[in-house]
Parts: C-alpha cells; sequence; structure tokens
C-alpha cells in the first residue's frame, strides 16, 4: 500500500538525520521525532518533539501514521534508568501507540549488541539466540521479542534490524565486519517498508567479506547491499584493542565493558 504518513523517530540521532534527508520527498508527509531539538520542517515533514517514555505523548504521536521507523531511544549503553525509559517504557509505548492507532508496519532499529556477546568465530544468522552485551543489548532484544509479540498477535507487521556499525566509514578492525554504509542503511529501510512479511530479524551490514553474520534473509527480503568494507582493510586491520574479551566477542568493548564471567562460557 501507498504510504501517506510515515513516522521517523530518532530523527535528531546521527542515522535519523540521514534517513531524514534520504526519505526527503520519499512520502507525502514525513513525521518527524525526537526528544533532542531537531531542524524546523521542511516541505512535506512535521517535526513534533515527543518522550518516548511519555505513553500519552507517543499515543498521540502515532495518530494518522502508515508506518513508523523506530531509530528513537537510548543508543549506546548506559544506566538501568535510562535504558528503562528510553528503550523498554519507550518501546512498549510505540507499539502499544501504534496499535491502537492502526499502525500496521513497524520498522525497528534493533542492534548488533542484542546477540554481542557470541564469538567472533561463530558466523551466525537471523535464528541466533539472543546473547545481549549489556543493558542497551539486552533492550534492544527485548525490543525485537516485543515486536513479535504485536506482529502475531496484533498484526503490526515488524523488520527488526540489527545494525551493525553505520558510519560514513569503518573505524577500526572491527568494523571491517560489522560496518553499514549510509546508503545501504537506506537500502534496508526501504526493504523494511514494501517487502511482504510479517516479522522478520535481519542484520544491518554492508557486503563484507569478514562479516560475522550471515544475512541470508535479508537478501531473501530483496536487500542487496552495494557497499562493502573491503576497501578499507589495508587502512584498519591492524586497528585491533588489547582487550581480550572485546577481541573475542562480535560486541566488542560493549561485551568487555563490566565483563566478570568465564570466557569457555560464551556462545
Amino acid at each position: 500500500m501507498p504510504y501517506q504518513r510515515v513516522l521517523l523517530t530518532g530523527a535528531a540521532g546521527n542515522l535519523g538525520r540521514e534517513l531524514r534527508t534520504r526519505l526527503a520527498g520519499r512520502f507525502p508527509t514525513l513525521r518527524l521525532s525526537d526528544l533532542a531539538e531537531m531542524a524546523p520542517a521542511g516541505p512535506g515533514e512535521e517535526v513534533v518533539r515527543c518522550d518516548l517514555a511519555d505513553a500519552s505523548a507517543v499515543a498521540e504521536l502515532c495518530r494518522d501514521v502508515d508506518a513508523i521507523l523506530h531509530f528513537g531511544g537510548q543508543a549506546t549503553e548506559a544506566g538501568w534508568d535510562k535504558v528503562l525509559a528510553a528503550n523498554i517504557a519507550g518501546a512498549i509505548n510505540l507499539w502499544e501507540g501504534a496499535r491502537l492507532a492502526g499502525v500496521r508496519r513497524i520498522v525497528f532499529a534493533s542492534s548488533n549488541h542484542a546477540i554481542g556477546m557470541h564469538r567472533r568465530s561463530t558466523t551466525i544468522d537471523h535464528r541466533a539466540m539472543a546473547a545481549p552485551d549489556g543493558r542497551y543489548g539486552l533492550s534492544k532484544a527485548f525490543g525485537e521479542d516485543l515486536a513479535a509479540l504485536y506482529a502475531y498477535k496484533h498484526g503490526v507487521s515488524a523488520l527488526c534490524i540489527r545494525i551493525g556499525s553505520s558510519f560514513a566509514e569503518p573505524a577500526d578492525a572491527r568494523q571491517l565486519s560489522t560496518w553499514m554504509s549510509f546508503a545501504d542503511l537506506g537500502r534496508m529501510v526501504e526493504v523494511g517498508l514494501t517487502a511482504d512479511y510479517t516479522y522478520e530479524i535481519v542484520y544491518g551490514v554492508s557486503d563484507n567479506s569478514r562479516s560475522f553474520w550471515d544475512n541470508s534473509n535479508a537478501e531473501r527480503l530483496g536487500y542487496r547491499p552495494a557497499d562493502s568494507a573491503d576497501r578499507f582493510i589495508e587502512t584498519h586491520i591492524g586497528k585491533t584493542t588489547d582487550d581480550p574479551i572485546a577481541e573475542l566477542t562480535q560486541g566488542g568493548t560493549f561485551s568487555s565493558s563490566e565483563f566478570s564471567g568465564d570466557p569457555d562460557a560464551l556462545p
């Protein structure tokens, strides 16, 4: 179905700003939301500041919306209070607001940190068990399960994108495996808006030969990455850390922060 109004949460964030530019003119109305201040509305845009922890405000935010790109919330590791309010209560409010408003599709910016405790030596796909590497990663794993609840019980279809490292260029050796170009992010979001599915998990990653992930599920849905971190290999191949847990795990330093477990027990 053609979308008349699409909501983008997290529009003031790094990826939100990229998507705002790439989606300009794509729909009759693009509703942009964030707790932080955003640039003024341009043609075809609506700008609405909203705290995801405020259920009534989120319910209003979702009114008259056809689809949601949920990129809002706490974007890095943080204390329980911030993660709970923005990413757990905020996600509940977002999906419930969508249900009440009759929204039928949500594209969710999940994260590789939902599976960050998996070893780098193991290639995993969308069926891998959750293994969050911190409070932030746990909130993303929760968001994936929340999306499944609303997809199967309430008909709100969801594409959960486990985004790797989406920046202009990879920054280090780990990102040679996890990097996703901004252009490929846009391609994945387009798949999320147009493909036929009820609930799916995919990896937000470019066509990297060193990838930790089998992304055939995204390819099945129509994702065709055009970029690759491979052209940066000579620049970044030696940029590793002296942190053994970070180098062992897919989540890197997110995994090693506060780590007190047994490395041999990691999946």
